[in-house]
């Protein structure tokens, strides 16, 4: 008879506390945020809350005691108003013309700052320089030096010419604000689709010419499947700021002959109608638009960091 011998069972670990030590450096690591986090929320936050608050109400600034709860009156009005539903077409229209040419014009001058030549840092400079411009002093120059039809250089080109002499405002308002918007958003997507077109596989690029391909096949299969991220980035990007447009409007038409968008609308309900209420809830409407729309844009940049980390 033989007897069986069974090896002890080790207990499991006890699980570790966290030490004071261990909390400290957690603490030490957080505490130089906490200045910006405060900051953050005084200066963002808390005014949106209000901002919020005051949208359930019928609030004019003319009559203060006569405020009143009003719930989602507000908001129904905002969205059934024929005002402010132009508006809110003007502002599409808007951001959607204004992305779209910006990605192509800047696609194309992309496209050339890609290639070395001699001086493409100064070219690459001078072309950036429209978005480093205020975007205030970039309406007035395009109101005052480019489109007035007695003293501007669009209509001095033309009188040089024998053309004719428009009011580019009053005949084309949102073309006008458009072109501006263009001009100064257009090295913004250059300097995106720039960077995407600096990190191809230039080995990939080098076989296809081998085999054969011509510059238009390698642009087609290869280099515009690359920008595909970065074109999405560009468009969204664009698309929160543009969408938040105030300073062009303002300054080139300000706000007449249908170029009214959102951020204007707000403006007037707020500073010309004294509508508080009304206003505020406009307002809440355009932040919540461009949460959706930065929602997606952070989706993909998160896609490109992964991207770049799996080619490391």
């Amino acid at each position: 008879m033989t007897a069986t011998t069974t090896a002890p069972v080790a207990a499991p670990p006890a699980p570790t506390r966290r030490g004071p030590n261990a909390r400290l450096r957690a603490w030490a690591t957080r505490a130089p945020l906490l200045p910006a986090l405060a900051f953050m929320i005084v200066v963002t936050q808390l005014p949106f809350v209000a901002t919020v608050v005051i949208s359930f109400f019928d609030w004019n600034a003319l009559y203060p005691n006569a405020r009143r709860f009003t719930g989602f009156d507000n908001y129904h009005q905002v969205l059934t108003d024929a005002d402010l539903r132009h508006s809110v077409w003007t502002t599409a229209l808007l951001t959607a013309t204004v992305v779209l040419v910006s990605l192509v014009l800047g696609l194309g001058l992309a496209l050339l700052l890609d290639r070395r030549f001699r001086g493409r840092g100064v070219v690459r400079t001078l072309l950036i320089a429209p978005f480093l411009v205020v975007p205030v002093a970039a309406a007035l120059l395009w109101k005052h030096v480019l489109y007035n039809p007695e003293y501007g250089l669009f209509n001095g080109l033309l009188h040089y010419v024998g053309g004719p002499q428009p009011d580019w405002i009053s005949d084309t308002p949102l073309l006008a604000v458009e072109a501006s918007l263009v001009w100064q958003w257009t090295p913004f997507m250059m300097l995106i689709l720039l960077a995407g077109l600096q990190s191809r596989d230039q080995q990939q690029i080098e076989a296809a010419r081998v085999d054969g391909a011509s510059d238009w096949q390698i642009f087609r299969h290869l280099t515009l499947p690359h920008l595909r991220r970065y074109l999405e980035l560009g468009a969204l990007l664009g698309s929160i700021y543009i969408v938040q447009n105030f300073d062009a409007v303002f300054t080139i038409t300000s706000g007449g002959l249908g170029t009214a968008n959102l951020p204007y609308t707000v403006y007037q309900s707020f500073y010309q109608a004294h509508e508080n209420g009304l206003a505020s809830a406009a307002g809440v409407l355009v932040v919540i638009g461009s949460i959706v729309i930065a929602t997606f844009a952070l989706r993909v940049v998160s896609s490109l960091f992964r991207e770049e980390v799996s080619r490391a």
